[in-house]
């Protein structure tokens, strides 16, 4: 049942990925970074190493097959070997800084930038014997050694395959030249390097997929451990639920209070209601006391019933009202001429004298 303890049915909330991610609990495969470098790299040497070996050609050449030096003093011999550091910088720098781009990358796209405090510390239950022998024959770790072998044997098959397609070239080699059969083999070996680091990738990147997975599925939450989470996040359910009945309480109270003292209710005709207020020694103009919709416009209408509140039926009026003046607001000039029509009419109809409402003008 879905609702046996212990049992993951929720799936993780954001707040809970933040905090998994703060603690490093992120998904990441170890190999995508080796075999992304390998890829490159024999990609590099693959397709432009040809051009960096005519590069360094003339210096082999000169230094290795050239006149031997004759002059031994400091300088020359500075000299020199700056001039040789140069050339093997200017061909290994930029292998090496691509490499290094290569690897940033493949951690950056997996993980994004992590500052983790928490993994400086020392933890020193990885050093417990005991843990550490549990890990050593997890089923963690019966997975990654069973996937490790699996990666041996794609490395041979796509070895396998690719020297294959040269058996025909392999037997054409007995009439060749040592030049000749060593550019052949340097290019076959650099085209099956690159094929095996290409199913490598592919490998880790299924394996980065899975890695995903796992640590999605790992976060998934109990129902104890989601009911936990709300609580953290807004507070306990009871409290919440206890707060909205007290607001809601209060709500009914202001809007109960405010009607009983109310001159009128404008309504629409059952829709909408306004109940409306004046004092003219206290009063500029009328205020809107109280208004509402639906069941809280019944509310009204019953309550101004109960306290014999004069209920006017002015459908246009109230739904001005409504939309355009806030509780406690005073009625706008636009409405105000429709409302002291309504006063008046009410005060008639009551039998009471009608008060003086001052006249209001557009500025």
């Amino acid at each position: 049942m879905a609702e046996q303890v212990g049992e993951k049915v929720h799936e993780p909330t954001e707040h809970r990925l933040d905090e998994a991610r703060k603690d490093g609990q992120i998904a990441k495969s170890h190999d995508l970074a080796q075999a992304l470098v390998l890829v490159v790299a024999t990609g590099v040497l693959l397709f432009a190493g040809e051009t960096g070996i005519q590069a360094v050609t003339p210096y082999f050449t000169e230094y290795l097959g050239g006149e031997a030096w004759v002059v031994t003093n400091e300088t020359e011999i500075n000299h020199q070997w700056v001039r040789m550091v140069l050339m093997v910088a200017w061909v290994t720098v930029p292998l090496s800084l691509l490499l290094a781009a290569a690897a940033i990358f493949s951690q950056v796209s997996q993980t994004g930038l992590l500052y983790l405090p928490k993994k400086v510390n020392p933890d020193w239950s990885r050093i417990d014997p005991i843990a550490g022998f549990g890990r050593l024959f997890s089923l963690q770790s019966v997975a990654r050694v069973g996937f490790g072998l699996f990666k041996i044997l794609i490395v041979i098959v796509v070895a396998g395959a690719s020297l294959w397609t040269q058996y025909e070239e392999f037997l054409l080699m007995v009439g060749w030249t040592v030049t000749e059969i060593g550019v052949y083999t340097i290019q076959v070996i650099l085209w099956t390097s690159f094929k095996i680091a290409l199913a490598l990738l592919v490998l880790a990147l299924a394996d980065y997929g899975f890695q995903n997975w796992k640590t999605f599925q790992d976060l998934r939450m109990t129902e104890e451990e989601f009911r936990q989470e709300i609580k953290e996040l807004i507070g306990d359910p009871k409290i919440l639920r206890r707060r909205r009945q007290v607001q809601q309480q209060m709500a009914r109270s202001r809007v109960t209070n405010n009607v009983q003292h109310a001159d009128a209710v404008i309504t629409n005709p059952t829709e909408l209601a306004v109940a409306i207020k004046y004092d003219p020694t206290k009063m500029p103009a009328p205020i809107v006391v109280a208004k509402g919709a639906g069941t809280m416009a019944q509310r009204i209408r019953r309550l101004a019933l109960e306290n014999h509140i004069p209920i006017v039926e002015r459908k246009e009026l109230a739904q001005a009202l409504f939309r355009d003046v806030d509780i406690n607001q005073e009625v706008p000039l636009d409405q105000y001429n429709a409302v002291a029509e309504v006063l008046r009419y009410v005060y008639q109809l009551q039998g009471k004298s009608l008060p003086k409402m001052p006249q209001r003008q557009a500025a």
